[in-house]
C-alpha cells in the first residue's frame, strides 16, 4: 500500500505492473483490496487501485461533500504520480465519479470503462440510499448486511452462495466500526446531486460500458442511456449477474475489461 497527500487528506493506493496506467475506482463499499484477485488479468498495463475519501485506508471525510471532491482529488492524484493520461475504470459509485472526471478533465483520459453504473441518481436509488443510511446508522453489522446485500447480489448468486455470504456477514459484523459506517453515510449522500445525462455527448474518449442482467440497483436500462449518450461507445451485458458482477462473474468481468484495453472493441453483445 502507498499513500499520497493531497491537501488535508491522504489517499491510499496500490500499484502493479508496467504499461499504460489504468486507475480503478471502487464501488461505494469496496476498497483497493477488492481488486487484488484481478491483478493477473491486467499484466499489459500499470494497474492502480485507488481508495477514494471514506474508502479503504484513505482519510475519512471531515464533513459532508459531493463527488466533485473525488474528481478534483483524482486530478491531483494523477499529478502526484506524474501521470499525464490514464484509462479509468469505475464500478457503480466509482463509475459516477469517472463520468464526472471525464467531463471536467477530458484531456487526462485515454479511455473510460463504466460498470454497473448510472448517469443520474434515480428515484429507486434515493429510496435505497434512505434504507442504507438508516441501516448504517444502527451501527449493527447484521442489520446493515441484510439491508444491503440482497440489492447487491443477484437472486441466483444469493441462493447458490449462502455459506460464502454468511462469511461475509460475519466479516462485516466483526470488522466494520462506527467510523466506517459514518464514512459510508457521507459517501452515499455525496451522489444525491448526480445528473450528467444531458452532458454525456461531451465525452469523446473510447468508452466501454458493462451492465448486468439481474442488476437491481442500476438496471441495464441505465447503462443503455449512457451508451446512447456517449458517441461510439460499446456495451456488453453480463448474463445471470447482479450489481456485483465483478464478484459474481469475475472471469467474464476481467476478460471483458482486458479485451477492451487491448482492442477497444466496439461490439454490442450479450455474454
Amino acid at each position: 500500500m502507498n499513500k499520497v497527500t493531497i491537501g488535508e487528506y491522504e489517499l491510499n493506493y496500490e500499484c502493479y505492473g508496467e504499461g499504460e496506467p489504468v486507475i480503478f475506482l471502487n464501488g461505494i463499499m469496496m476498497s483497493s483490496l477488492s481488486w487484488r484477485p484481478f491483478i493477473e488479468h491486467f499484466r499489459d498495463n500499470k494497474v492502480i487501485f485507488l481508495d477514494l475519501i471514506d474508502q479503504g485506508s484513505s482519510s475519512k471525510g471531515k464533513e459532508s461533500y459531493t463527488q466533485e471532491l473525488h474528481v478534483d482529488m483524482l486530478n491531483d492524484f494523477l499529478d502526484k504520480l506524474s501521470i499525464k493520461k490514464a484509462h479509468i475504470l469505475g464500478i457503480s459509485y466509482g463509475g459516477e465519479v469517472a463520468m464526472r472526471f471525464a467531463l471536467k478533465y477530458p484531456k487526462r483520459l485515454l479511455s473510460l470503462i463504466l460498470a454497473n453504473t448510472t448517469s443520474y441518481t434515480t428515484e429507486i436509488m434515493r429510496g435505497i440510499e434512505k434504507l442504507w443510511d438508516y441501516a448504517a446508522g444502527t451501527y449493527d453489522g447484521e442489520v446493515f448486511f441484510n439491508a444491503t446485500m440482497p440489492y447487491i447480489y443477484s437472486h441466483k448468486f444469493y441462493e447458490e452462495n449462502a455459506k460464502w455470504l454468511k462469511v461475509r456477514e460475519e466479516l462485516i459484523i466483526n470488522s466494520f466500526k462506527k467510523e466506517w459506517y459514518e464514512g459510508f453515510r457521507r459517501a452515499i449522500k455525496s451522489a444525491s446531486d448526480l445528473n450528467v445525462t444531458n452532458r454525456l455527448q461531451e465525452i469523446h474518449v473510447p468508452t466501454f460500458i458493462i451492465g448486468a442482467e439481474y442488476d437491481i440497483i442500476t438496471p441495464v436500462i441505465y447503462q443503455e442511456i449512457i451508451h446512447k449518450g456517449i458517441k461510439d461507445s460499446s456495451m456488453v451485458v453480463i448474463k445471470e449477474s447482479g450489481h456485483a458482477s465483478m464478484y459474481e462473474k469475475p472471469i467474464e468481468f476481467a476478460t471483458l475489461v482486458s479485451g477492451f484495453l487491448r482492442n477497444y472493441n466496439k461490439n454490442i453483445r450479450i455474454l
